[in-house]
């Protein structure tokens, strides 16, 4: 039996393909956090208003809450996965700059970094710039176009500008870039003025990119985890996860300190370009990346099976409210922290290191969960505890004076998000069946980061429209604050209910029998006695 496992161990290099699917989740992550933080303010850029940027942000989230799993179970049941994992990362790097052709739709102030020994400008100088760019009727190419018919009978000139109070005594700096070809591709859109235009082509360039993006992460960790899973090694399978984080992170800092080195030479295209790189050099890595390869199967109803089991739980049921709620909090605070910063002044380089703090804080936090956990004596509570520094820290947003005020409560989200994933597996393992804990897992996962990621940026999208960005954190802080009471008094009244694991149960009966062959121990009996003093809930066998 000894030399079976060891000749098992040399075909199936564990280590080797651990090594490897890290590599390939830090190159992934690293791209993604070169671009995907920034959309938003690339987007504000191109002279689309929130509420315009809430929708594109949550038609991109519900997109991959459809065909993210969708494709995934494809990719496995035609065994096509490095195919479509390749195929992603080689598309979505190519789309994705598509969105640079798109010209800015008119003045965007930006501060006086590139040429701050000019004075600041004034009205007058800013109104003589805007006649100069008058363009034709017919083309209506930008919003800020000034009739030239207008000028010439003396009525007055309406300009729709965005200049943020903190930019004008700064200096203005035009980015507007009209070429030829994109003046007349968008005057062909006749029927709707300029800003509705541009939303509607990067609202068609986002969902074909979601569409080349999202089938990848699944389909990955899919491939490692039946890999892992065929040789017994599945509990090294959370492990990759890290480097998930510090790719992220590095991503994040690395294209805050050349975006804001090159501003004045490339602006933000920096953040397009890398993207793209990272994608393409993670490619060998994908054609490497460790994956079973398994015979055509029938498909199963796991999706419907978790669903049931979360039904099922009241518990289950208040975790799947909050992870809901705070999906649509957290993808609000995505949208639209980096607003409130720029509007501070923040550079990119700000906005980096602390967005970079975010995926810090929460490797940082994974070691001390357990302990956390146990001195609360329930992984519920720690749920409770998530909501309630999410809540602070969106107060705490609200109230942000300059740029480096963000850091300590982006130090929290180790405590917020970290507690909350942590809670959630915990719960997940609660009331699953053999085999349904990663499918619960995800169905956890797919409330929170998409359809509640998708209500939030629509919700947030029209709030900041009409309020602003301060009531919004302010509103999203009071929401999680009377959520958490409600929750920890549902938590204390509703019987907490767990079922007992046979197969795990009775792997440690087997471990147990190996090196104490002289005594013979019951082990349902030894496991609903240590467990029976932790809690007084119920107990389902599965």
């Amino acid at each position: 039996m000894k030399k079976g496992a060891m000749q098992k161990s040399k075909q199936w290099n564990v280590k080797g393909a651990l090594w490897m699917a890290g590599i390939f989740h830090f190159l992934h992550s690293c791209g993604s956090g070169c671009l995907l933080p920034f959309l938003t303010l690339y987007f504000r850029h191109l002279g689309l208003n929130a509420a315009m940027i809430g929708i594109i942000m949550a038609s991109k989230h519900l997109l991959a809450l459809v065909w993210r799993p969708f494709s995934s179970v494809l990719a496995r049941q035609y065994d096509k996965r490095r195919t479509v994992i390749v195929g992603s990362l080689l598309s979505s790097a190519l789309v994705v700059l598509t969105l640079l052709l798109f010209p800015s739709a008119g003045i965007q102030a930006e501060s006086g970094r590139c040429n701050a020994s000019q004075p600041d400008a004034d009205p007058t100088a800013l109104l003589a710039t805007l006649e100069q760019m008058t363009v034709s009727s017919q083309s209506n190419a930008t919003v800020y176009s000034v009739n030239q018919t207008s000028l010439s009978t003396e009525q007055p000139v309406e300009v729709n500008t965005f200049v943020s109070p903190n930019w004008s005594a700064r200096g203005l700096r035009s980015l507007k870039k009209e070429e030829g070809l994109h003046t007349e591709f968008l005057g062909s859109l006749k029927a709707m003025d300029a800003q509705h235009q541009m939303f509607f082509l990067v609202l068609i360039v986002m969902v074909l990119w979601e569409c080349m993006a999202a089938p990848l992460e699944w389909t990955a960790d899919d491939g490692l985890y039946e890999y892992l899973d065929f040789v017994d090694a599945t509990d090294r399978y959370s492990g990759v996860k890290v480097w998930k984080q510090l790719g992220a992170a590095f991503g994040n800092c690395a294209v805050g300190v050349l975006v804001t080195s090159l501003f004045c030479l490339t602006g933000t295209s920096v953040e397009f370009y890398s993207y793209t790189v990272l994608m393409i050099l993670t490619i060998p890595a994908a054609a490497l990346l460790p994956i079973y390869l398994r015979k055509r199967e029938r498909l199963t109803s796991g999706g419907f099976k978790a669903l049931q089991l979360v039904h099922g739980n009241s518990q289950a049921i208040l975790c799947a409210i909050t992870v809901v709620l705070m999906g649509m909090v957290s993808s609000a605070v995505s949208d639209f922290l980096l607003w409130q910063m720029q509007d501070c002044g923040a550079t990119e380089i700000h906005m980096g290191i602390c967005l970079a703090l975010v995926h810090l804080s929460q490797t940082a936090f994974a070691p001390l969960s357990g302990n956390l956990s146990r001195f609360l004596k329930y992984h519920g509570w720690l749920l409770v505890l998530a909501v309630v520094i999410l809540a602070l820290q969106c107060l705490y947003y609200s109230f942000l004076w300059t740029p480096w005020a963000v850091i300590p409560a982006q130090l929290m989200a180790g405590f917020s998000t970290g507690a909350l994933w942590w809670s959630v597996t915990s719960q997940s393992e609660d009331i699953a069946t053999p085999g349904t804990e990663k499918t619960i897992l995800r169905l956890f996962e797919s409330l929170s980061l998409e359809l509640g990621a998708a209500f939030g940026s629509l919700t947030a999208g029209f709030v900041v429209q009409r309020f602003g960005v301060m009531l919004l954190f302010q509103g999203a802080g009071v929401v999680l604050a009377l959520w958490s009471s409600a929750l920890a008094v549902l938590k204390w009244k509703i019987p907490r209910q767990r079922r007992i694991n046979y197969s795990r149960l009775l792997a440690a009966d087997t471990e147990i029998s190996e090196s104490e062959s002289d005594q013979e121990k019951d082990w349902l009996e030894t496991a609903m006695e240590d467990d029976g003093g932790k809690t007084s809930g119920q107990w389902k066998v599965k």
